[in-house]
């Protein structure tokens, strides 16, 4: 007792208590990483040394279970809410194939050992091969530091893991209940009943309430944190009452919320940061703190039996990896990948274990033995996926750059602050994560007698910007200049800077000068050859569930079009939205040809023709509010370009007022913002176009003879 805090050993006074395990997160990585030892490993060590098999300084009481079962739930939560649902979806044989075997092949082995090897009867037997079914993500975090959560390898064992755990809690259901006496068809048509009943509400009628939920705090980033970790108790709270792991509504919650909350988005950056560095080391800690490293020493037996337990569960993990890799013709560095996370055994099988100890079905040696297992499994599993996943970066990163090598450079007009989260957002949706560029933020103000006024408010502006793109480590450079005109301060600076995608915010409202002189968009356009996204956005952009798009003919000659195709695509599965297409038949064709070549990027993808170009105004009727719609408007003398797009935003606005929408002015050639000819142009508002709209007129004559 000091100054009257209880220092006594072990620790029970919460604050010395909360102090150590920050202490542990915050040094045990830097530590053993000089050793070149994962940070999972050095938080799982430690936990051995502080707790009660060690120098016993923490007690695993209520406080260290009860944080360390949240951090078990996080990491299924953040496994459904990471998993690429469509990867999913397209590897549906193989996530399904692989859940089997890493089921079956340890099962097989497992019940060799315990009937024919230990000599035990037949639920003794089943209860210890589920043993060895078991898995746990304890290397999730290294996957998720390392960004490949969405890769196939990942994908494709986080669906086998909740494919095999769930098999074998049903397993051990059944096992329960047998030994209870409560084997009677009533329960199990209970239980059947509850079980699909927790299944439809978590998964249909959740995202409903969520996307409500989103749409209607929108900005508010701890609100919608609160509500987050929310739908992950409580979906783990009704799995329990369905007579499941909580576990398995955990991830179900992460799957429920997986389309509405994307990858680079400031509430992702807040989930992932609390888990990581919060409940997920307690998880780990705890996990060590339930090791005994005595119980090698307590005879020959308990090793024999030890040993036993160790060989077979490291041995049929890596069976079951090993026949997923010949069936698919994985590489060696995925099937490595693959076996390492599903190597490990933690949470699962230490409950399993002490439920069948309860049950008298195993004794003091196979507990044992069942806490070793998980010790060492959890080792090699880091290692594995450390050294694995870190050749696969590098395998992916090789092959990013043959396929892209092309750097991208967005650039957002900032003028309204009430559209600055929305045209932040935008930005980093459409930008690709692995680009080292920053987002520009860029303020202009004409050269008149209220610039000096002016420039504090702008310099406001551009500090939202910042705040707002940090919360997604994003960043943001700013960029701010006084110029004679708007539309020739954000012309310089994209030739300055060497911009090639241009972000604007959407104006219905139109002065007598724009009238008269062209708006900024108007004096834009002619002279800069650069993609430029007109968005406005009435929702959050995760709250969309269809992305549409109007493409009009001849669309796939020009020279932007697999940009904007690929930056569209990159949109919908940032968000989990699918895409549907509208055009003629020819762009149609040429479209469904160019995504079944980019496999990189799989979507659900729908095609339907439009042909009433002169009444586009139909195609509100397919349209709802919660779809974000996409029109490609050529600009002027282009291939593309159709005089009854030319009034399109008078349109927009008459007829699509309650929609979101996006005007994309495809990349051009050929122009040049620093020829005088164009500087006179957009200081008069106007632009000869007579030679290109010559030009253009024999190619759509040739197009039209090849069609």
């Amino acid at each position: 007792m000091l100054l009257g805090i209880d220092t006594s050993i072990p620790f029970h006074e919460p604050v010395i208590v909360f102090a150590i395990v920050l202490l542990i997160t915050l040094f045990s990585p830097i530590i053993l990483n000089k050793i070149k030892v994962p940070g999972i490993i050095g938080m799982i060590i430690a936990g051995i040394i502080v707790g009660p098999h060690g120098f016993n300084l923490l007690e695993r009481d209520g406080a260290i279970h009860l944080f360390g079962t949240v951090g078990l739930l996080y990491i299924m939560f953040l496994a459904g809410l990471e998993i690429d649902m469509l990867n999913i979806k397209t590897s549906g044989k193989k996530t399904l194939t692989f859940g089997l075997l890493t089921f079956a092949v340890p099962f097989i082995l497992g019940f060799i050992l315990g009937k024919y090897i230990l000599h035990y009867d037949i639920l003794s037997t089943v209860l210890l091969s589920i043993l060895f079914s078991t898995q746990t993500l304890v290397a999730y975090p290294i996957v998720s530091r390392l960004g490949i959560t969405k890769s196939q390898p990942v994908t494709i064992t986080i669906g086998g893991t909740i494919i095999t755990d769930t098999i074998v809690l049903l397993v051990l259901a059944i096992i329960t209940n047998i030994v209870r006496g409560e084997n009677t068809l009533q329960y199990w048509l209970e239980f059947a009943a509850g079980f699909i009943a927790f299944i439809f509400f978590v998964l249909f009628v959740g995202p409903y309430v969520a996307r409500w939920v989103f749409r209607n705090i929108a900005g508010e980033g701890g609100s919608q944190f609160i509500f987050v970790l929310t739908v992950v108790f409580l979906s783990a709270f009704l799995s329990q009452l369905a007579g499941v792991e909580p576990i398995i509504g955990a991830f179900l919650a992460g799957l429920s919320l997986n389309r509405l909350i994307p990858h680079k988005s400031p509430l992702m950056n807040r989930i992932d940061f609390v888990g990581n560095n919060i409940f997920i080391p307690f998880f780990l800690i705890s996990v060590g703190m339930i090791v005994n490293l005595k119980v090698l020493f307590t005879g020959t037996y308990a090793l024999y039996v030890c040993g036993l337990l160790v060989f077979t569960a490291l041995f049929s993990k890596y069976i079951a990896a090993y026949i997923t890799q010949k069936i698919f013709g994985f590489s060696k560095v995925e099937r490595n990948l693959i076996y390492g996370l599903s190597n490990a055994h933690a949470a699962a099988m230490l409950a399993i274990a002490l439920v069948g100890f309860q049950l008298k079905l195993i004794d003091e040696n196979i507990l044992n033995g069942t806490i070793i297992v998980i010790l060492i499994s959890s080792l090699v599993s880091s290692f594995i996926v450390s050294i694995a996943g870190k050749n696969y970066v590098i395998e992916k990163s090789a092959r990013q750059l043959l396929e892209k090598p092309i750097d991208e450079r967005v650039m957002v007009t900032i003028s309204n602050p009430e559209t600055i989260p929305a045209l932040i957002d935008f930005s980093i949706l459409i930008k690709e994560q692995q680009s080292l560029e920053p987002i520009f933020a860029l303020a202009v103000i004409e050269d008149d007698k209220q610039a000096a006024k002016k420039i504090p408010e702008n310099k406001k502006m551009l500090e939202d910007a910042i705040k707002h793109a940090s919360a997604t480590e994003t960043k943001v450079e700013i960029v701010s200049r006084v110029d004679m005109s708007i539309s020739f301060g954000i012309l310089r600076s994209m030739k300055e800077l060497g911009i090639t995608e241009l972000v604007m915010g959407w104006t219905d409202k139109y002065s007598a000068a724009d009238k008269i002189f062209g708006s900024v968009l108007d004096n834009i356009l002619p002279s800069s050859e650069q993609m430029i996204y007109v968005v406005k956005l009435i929702r959050p952009i995760n709250t969309f569930r269809r992305i549409c798009v109007l493409i009009p003919p001849y669309a796939e000659y020009e020279i932007g079009f697999i940009e904007w195709l690929h930056n569209i695509k990159l949109l919908a599965k940032q968000t989990g939205t699918s895409c549907i297409f509208w055009g003629e038949k020819n762009t149609l064709q040429r479209i469904e040809e160019a995504n079944i070549l980019n496999k990189n990027i799989q979507l659900q993808y729908e095609y339907s023709e439009f042909t009433d170009w002169g009444n586009f105004e139909s195609i509100n009727e397919n349209l709802s509010v919660s779809d974000l719609f996409f029109i490609i408007k050529a600009r002027k003398g282009s291939v593309s370009y159709m005089s009854e797009f030319e009034n399109i935003p008078r349109k927009l606005s008459k007829h699509f007022g309650d929609h979101s929408f996006v005007l994309i002015f495809p990349h051009q050639s050929g122009l040049d913002i620093t020829d005088i000819n164009f500087q006179k142009n957009i200081l008069s508002g106007s632009v000869i176009q007579g030679s290109i709209e010559t030009v253009n007129k024999i190619g759509k004559s040739v197009f039209k003879r090849n069609k």
